[in-house]
């Protein structure tokens, strides 16, 4: 029997060894890429920012009341460890911070209605400056033609003779109407009733959310499959983007709230007028990554410059404000958020670009937590953990 298998075992060698190279070697696996996959893919996501854009209406106030569900929970749920009812717990939350909200609104609104109201004679002031400047930039030659003008202009006015008065006739002098944001506010109250629906949609929705608790979260857990891994998956990634997205948000609300006082603080020292309204806007736009220091330091240099006429007052003013919104972002930000959920500046500033392009406003505010809850996902998803690592710092 050993003799057979040994004989078989010889045959078998020698009818490989005869065997030509090309038929034994493997072939070699070349990579393609598949061109109606990198299409499909192509199309699906240009109908997803498509349909984005078109349903935004609809998909800003949920996003809004599921953001707003994040920073309101933990207050919630302290007070429900205190024995009082959920629901009742996220009605006087909401209605704490509606009223917090339209008191400082009220509070506020003559100074910011007096600085609306000051922007045509702001841009005039500034056309004069302008003018001023390029006239003083002119050359030897341009300013001598210039006088010659008005010499020539002079000399045609002498030598006219001098028109009839007419006795008993008035001279009247119509001037344009001064710019009124209140009658401006009245001829658009659909557009501002529009805007309080949407609020008050929201606010409806974050009650209802916040009310829920974790029930959303067991339906998802259930809903994704029956095998263990999936829901293990999924329950991973819920805590993570919770986590994430509530100290980014408290983070980010703490953080605005310093900028707004050392803001207002800075521009008290510089006798800037109307410094706690631009506080309040400094505060507003740190929620929105780069993008609102930019304005910002912009937008105060620019009535830096209206105000006090000298370039430098508005370079410092400009730098101080610049300088407060890179200290919070380079210090006390990452210290406070932690590294991970540390995301690629330039990947951040494309994507809040992006929102903002889709939804505007609301999209600048709601792209950095979007994007934060994508690189979740992708960092539990096999197929996504390419777009997770890109993202990552």
């Amino acid at each position: 029997m050993q003799a057979q298998l040994s004989i078989a075992a010889t045959d078998a060698a020698a009818d490989a060894a005869t065997q030509p190279a090309e038929l034994t070697a493997p072939e070699p696996t070349a990579s393609r890429i598949d061109l109606r996959s990198v299409s499909l893919a192509l199309i699906a996501v240009l109908a997803c920012l498509y349909t984005l854009r078109w349903a935004g209406a609809v998909v800003v106030p949920v996003l809004l009341a599921v953001m707003s569900s994040y920073a309101v929970s933990p207050v919630v749920g302290r007070m429900e460890r205190w024995r009082v009812p959920r629901a009742v717990a996220a009605a006087a939350v909401l209605l704490a911070l509606t009223g917090g909200a339209a008191s400082m609104v009220y509070a506020l609104a003559d100074d910011a209605t007096a600085m609306i109201e000051s922007l045509p004679e702001a841009a005039k002031k500034l056309r004069g400056a302008l003018r001023s400047t390029s006239s003083e930039a002119q050359s030897p030659i341009a300013k001598a033609q210039r006088a010659a003008e008005k010499i020539e202009q002079a000399a045609a006015v002498s030598a006219t003779p001098p028109a009839r008065s007419d006795k008993g006739v008035t001279r009247v002098q119509v001037e344009p109407p001064r710019f009124n944001v209140r009658d401006y506010l009245w001829s658009g109250t659909l557009g501002l009733a529009g805007f309080l629906g949407q609020m008050l949609v929201v606010l409806f929705i974050t009650f209802f959310l916040v009310t829920a608790g974790d029930g959303f979260r067991r339906k998802l857990v259930r809903v994704v499959g029956p095998r263990l891994r999936h829901k293990r998956i999924t329950v991973q990634m819920l805590d993570e983007i919770d986590a994430q997205i509530r100290r980014y948000l408290l983070v980010q609300i703490g953080t605005s709230a310093l900028v707004g006082v050392a803001t207002w603080l800075t521009l008290l020292a510089f006798g800037l007028e109307r410094a706690a309204v631009w506080g309040v806007v400094a505060a507003v736009l740190n929620l929105v990554p780069y993008v609102g220091a930019l304005f910002t330091a912009g937008a105060l240099s620019l009535v830096a410059f209206l105000q006090f006429g000298t370039p430098g007052m508005a370079l410092a003013i400009g730098g101080a404000s610049l300088l407060i919104n890179t200290l919070e972002g380079n210090l006390l930000t990452p210290w406070l958020t932690g590294r991970a959920a540390c995301m690629n500046p330039v990947l951040i500033f494309v994507g809040v670009l992006a929102f903002g392009w889709l939804w505007g406003l609301w999209g600048l505010l709601l792209g950095a937590p979007l994007l934060m809850a994508f690189k979740v996902v992708c960092d539990h998803v096999d197929g996504l953990k390419p777009i997770g690592e890109l993202l990552g710092a």
